[in-house]
């Protein structure tokens, strides 16, 4: 019989991805966003339903017969501080509600390392939260959510805390895609200096992991760091893809970084390695080829 997967922000950047690796197994998937994605980015056999997260009514109207329940959604402009709270913890606490009187195998969880806030990494999953951003807090407020609501209804669940994901069906908002299409684009293009030490991951070997997830057959609840475990110059990658495209000039120092960023921020891993026998393959040189690939496609 097919497992039965819904995935709540499935026309998202990580949702698209998976439900492309998803569709080529044996699985019977559902796909929730607020928007519906156009019919050519649509895949076969994969059952798309338009409802917003933050509203309870609209929800309670979705079918809660599944196996694994993936909860991707969210939005990207978090300067708006009411529907960052609304998606990402109204939404968190909406999906767990319709699913109260349902058995699931176990609910996956998008975290943010942006629950530590600004403390010095490597962090560990017991290290202490102290979120600045509205986005952080938001997360940590889900993750708290959900590990209060499973004291009431013992739940099978795991929080993966992301770090930089990046790789194909990404918004140009983001670090890598603005620079990759700028270089395409052979525009000059303002950033910071670049002495951020950053952990990029890419989308592919974040797939991988949902797809062990997905056939571990004991699951210990909990958090789980998400990321290579070692971090890279945030102006190595620039350079790497200026001199990948061969076009484009980075105008760095032009951004004023903050006062209080944070110049290394990555993650301890061995939590997820032993636990899922993962790691990243895929090496920031092979990665950041694929993705100007996709996006020169």
């Amino acid at each position: 019989m097919k497992k039965r997967i819904i995935i709540f922000g499935g026309s998202g950047f990580i949702g698209v991805n998976l439900i492309r690796a998803l569709s080529k197994k044996n699985f019977n998937i559902t796909s929730v966003s607020r928007k519906l994605p156009l019919r050519i980015n649509r895949i076969k056999n994969v059952k798309y339903v338009n409802c917003d997260v933050s509203k309870l009514k609209d929800l309670k109207k979705i079918n809660t017969n599944y196996d694994f329940v993936f909860n991707f959604s969210g939005n990207i402009d978090h300067k708006n501080k009411n529907q960052t709270l609304k998606t990402h913890y109204l939404g968190c606490k909406n999906i767990l509600e319709i699913f109260k009187k349902k058995k699931f195998k176990l609910f996956i969880q998008l975290g943010s390392s942006l629950e530590y806030g600004d403390l010095s990494s490597p962090h560990s999953e017991n290290t202490r939260t102290y979120p600045k951003s509205v986005y952080g807090k938001a997360k940590l407020k889900a993750t708290k959510f959900i590990f209060n609501y499973n004291k009431k209804n013992k739940i099978n669940f795991i929080i993966l805390r992301l770090y930089q994901v990046y790789g194909a069906y990404q918004k140009f908002d983001r670090l890598i895609p603005f620079i990759v299409r700028n270089s395409i684009n052979n525009k000059k293009f303002e950033c910071t200096d670049g002495r951020q030490f950053r952990d990029f991951l890419h989308v592919n070997d974040l797939v991988s992991l949902f797809l062990k997830i997905l056939k571990k057959k004991k699951i210990r609840n909990g958090i789980y760091n998400v990321g290579t475990g070692k971090p890279l110059q945030v102006k190595k990658i620039i350079n790497i893809i200026s001199k990948t495209v061969k076009k484009g000039e980075p105008l760095f120092g032009k951004i004023k970084m903050r006062n209080d960023e944070n110049l290394r921020y990555y993650p301890n891993i061995l939590k997820i390695k032993r636990f899922f026998n993962w790691k990243s393959k895929i090496d920031i040189i092979s990665g950041l080829k694929k993705t100007i690939k996709f996006y020169e496609k």
